[in-house]
């Protein structure tokens, strides 16, 4: 079981979501699995829907989605090789405003989720027990390599809660 001392208590939201005694990887396939089933079978017109001005396109949710398991992944690679080097923090917004997503095609982006999420699970499938233990720096907090295992599910799942209840 994970401990709250893995990870900063902002992340309590995502990991609350996974805390389901299934290891990481089983997560990391059933929520990537849920997020396709759902997203996969949308109407066009929801594509680039905002439910309210100022709020991202389902593109850009997306896309940040995407660009999140790409950072934290580098964490979680850089903490497993007991790299002790303090990783920067990233400023969503900024990168929502440069990402490009609204005229990307929509079928792609699930995609490359697809496969990104296939990535991270090789790449948590090659470490081993004690490198999920390590803990590094990123934003100025402390995290696990086990909470970021965790945090990519509840990433994901947290923003697919917000896909059902304000977009469809």
């Amino acid at each position: 079981m994970i401990s709250k001392e893995e990870y900063a208590s902002y992340f309590e939201q995502y990991i609350a979501l996974v805390s389901n005694g299934k290891s990481i990887i089983e997560n990391l396939k059933s929520s990537q699995q849920l997020f396709d089933e759902v997203l996969r079978n949308l109407s066009e017109d929801k594509h680039n829907y905002v439910y309210a001005e100022g709020k991202w396109t389902l593109k850009e949710l997306m896309q940040h989605i995407i660009d999140t398991e790409r950072i934290f992944g580098y964490r979680a690679l850089c903490f497993a090789r007991n790299d002790s080097t303090d990783l920067p923090g990233f400023d969503q917004d900024i990168f929502v405003a440069n990402d490009n997503a609204n005229k990307r095609d929509y079928f792609e982006m699930l995609d490359e989720m697809k496969t990104l999420r296939k990535s991270t699970i090789q790449l948590y499938e090659s470490f081993e027990d004690i490198a999920l233990l390590r803990i590094g720096t990123a934003s100025g907090n402390k995290i696990s390599v086990r909470a970021l295992g965790y945090l990519f599910s509840g990433h994901q799942i947290h923003h697919l809660n917000i896909v059902k209840e304000r977009y469809l």
